[in-house]
């Protein structure tokens, strides 16, 4: 009898997951719909109603549980949407590494989406009352973005903030940094399930949340106007060229083909202009630092000015990812090594425990993996103003631009988003890009090996540029820097203590005021 009994439990049960696994759907896209104000597309507007119907969804659900489950499928949206260029990488040999690519995104997506279900669960679980909860949530939502650039090592990629780079409200990001724009984002899109009156679940209860909601984003508009509006000093003269050799990556190491790469490259540094300094992409040259002893010669003559560029470099066992300045002769005059490397791209946790079993950084030309530098730093080469290089990866990272014994008078990165493909990362890598120059008030300039390559100044805005699959170069003066920003005194710190601050006071405030959006009442 009781055999019988679960038989008929069992389709029961398998009905329930289909009918639950179905009611997250509409999560599922609401977290796309919200990915939508990120680059390429930047329709942030979309975003806030996205996350807007989201946060309603997730603050309404009856438990901790469902709203885990809730943020879950919402979080899954946004990364699979945000983080679709991830399959790039494994479809440059699609005969070695293209089986991985859908479980890259699947991982990717699940991963991303616990800092938006965990926090949520832990808000839920901490803020009982309707009001206190859609504050808990937002709190802990602004301090999961925070902790995604730092915990395992950090992958601040596609935070919500994000949505506002190529507008006016980017500009604040000169007092609050990233996690200010994300406090921005979150707030707005909260307020209408914040001030929703739980006795009435008419429509018009949202209307006082959508007003102020237009007041927090137009405030915020208004301010990064007024910052915009800080005149630029003047451009410092001297001249720069950058060079975009546009070396497609499943090319890029081919023998037939480094030498035509080499040569583009050589030409392009040789047309006629003025310049003071020819910039060159990471790893724009297929050999070892030390072995281009033969050939800096051939490169300076080429350039007619100091060289910057990207190469990778041997020391005993160990191999760099490095920046290497060659002087007018063909010196080596300094070298930064990237330090902080793309976990599985550049190199391999326990990479000697794994290198046993023939698993390696597909990314990195030689050894099993790179080795890290010591950490930023500046460059000081003769006539120009010193600068801090941020090689590809390195630039996402808005904590590595503080904390240097002086200042910069120019920040410079140079990446090979030929990994990225041409959909929609390498356009959210030069949009991260944008934001490290308003957060520092410093101009920023970029050589990618098939684009974007960019003059940014010190406003986050493009002043020069070569788009995406293009050979060419850019000759620009180097803009000026703005003075110090409030960001690089504080940094985020005003912005994580605040979200604490509600956070804790929400879970004290909800225990003293019961109830749930909807008017149901706690369990």
């Amino acid at each position: 009898m009781s055999a019988i009994r679960r038989a008929h439990r069992l389709p029961q049960a398998d009905t329930h997951r289909r009918r639950s696994l179905i009611h997250l759907l509409p999560d599922l896209l609401l977290g796309a719909l919200a990915a939508l104000g990120l680059a390429p597309f930047g329709i942030w507007g979309a975003t806030l109603v996205a996350l807007a119907l989201l946060i309603w969804r997730i603050a309404r659900a009856g438990t901790a549980g469902a709203s885990f489950r809730h943020a879950l499928a919402g979080g899954v949206g946004w990364f699979a949407l945000a983080l679709v260029w991830i399959v790039e990488p494994f479809l440059v040999e699609p005969e070695i590494y293209g089986w991985m690519a859908p479980f890259a995104l699947i991982l990717m997506a699940l991963g991303g989406a616990l800092f938006w279900a965990l926090p949520v669960w832990i808000a839920s679980r901490l803020c009982p009352g309707p009001h206190a909860r859609v504050a808990g949530i937002v709190a802990a939502l602004i301090l999961s973005d925070w902790l995604r650039g730092w915990i395992f090592t950090g992958l601040p990629w596609a935070l919500t903030g994000h949505i506002w780079i190529d507008t006016p409200i980017a500009q604040t990001a000169a007092w609050t940094g990233a996690i200010g724009l994300s406090a921005l984002t979150l707030t707005a899109a909260a307020l209408p399930a914040l001030l929703w009156r739980a006795s009435d679940n008419r429509i018009a209860s949202a209307l006082p949340g959508v007003v102020l909601s237009i007041l927090l984003v137009g405030t915020g508009w208004a301010a990064g106007l007024s910052r915009h509006a800080q005149p630029l000093p003047t451009d410092t003269g001297l001249h720069l060229r950058i060079v975009q050799p546009n070396a497609e990556q499943r090319l890029k190491w081919d023998p037939e083909w480094s030498g035509v790469f080499f040569q583009r490259l050589l030409d392009l540094s040789a047309e006629p202009g003025s310049r003071d300094l020819v910039i060159w992409p990471e790893t724009a040259v297929n050999f070892l630092l030390n072995d281009a002893g033969d050939i800096l010669p051939a490169m300076s003559r080429a350039a007619d000015a100091p060289l910057v560029m990207g190469i990778q470099r041997r020391e005993d066992s160990r191999y760099y990812n490095s920046l290497a300045a060659i002087a007018s002769g063909g010196e080596v005059n300094a070298i930064y090594d990237k330090f902080h490397l793309v976990p599985f791209g550049e190199y391999v946790p326990w990479g000697n425990e794994l290198a046993r079993l023939g698993i390696g950084a597909f990314a990195a030309q030689q050894g099993n993996g790179y080795s890290s530098g010591p950490g930023p730093e500046l460059v000081e080469l003769p006539g120009l103003p010193a600068f801090q290089p941020l090689i590809c990866y390195e630039a996402i990272f808005p904590q590595h631009l503080r904390g240097l014994d002086s200042r910069p008078g120019w920040l410079l990165q140079i990446t090979n988003d030929g990994w990225f493909g041409r959909f929609s990362g390498p356009y959210q890598h030069l949009a991260q890009a944008r934001l490290r120059a308003i957060e520092t008030g410093l101009p920023l300039i970029r050589a990618a090996n098939t684009g974007v390559s960019a003059v940014i100044d010190a406003h986050g805005d493009i002043r020069q540029s070569l788009p995406l699959g293009e050979a060419g170069k850019i000759d620009a003066e180097l803009p000026g820097a703005l003075p110090p920003t409030l960001w690089l005194s504080w940094g985020p710190a005003p912005v994580v203590l605040l979200a604490l601050v509600i956070l804790l006071a929400a879970a004290m405030s909800g225990r003293l005021l019961p109830g749930r959006i909807g008017g149901t009442d706690p369990k």
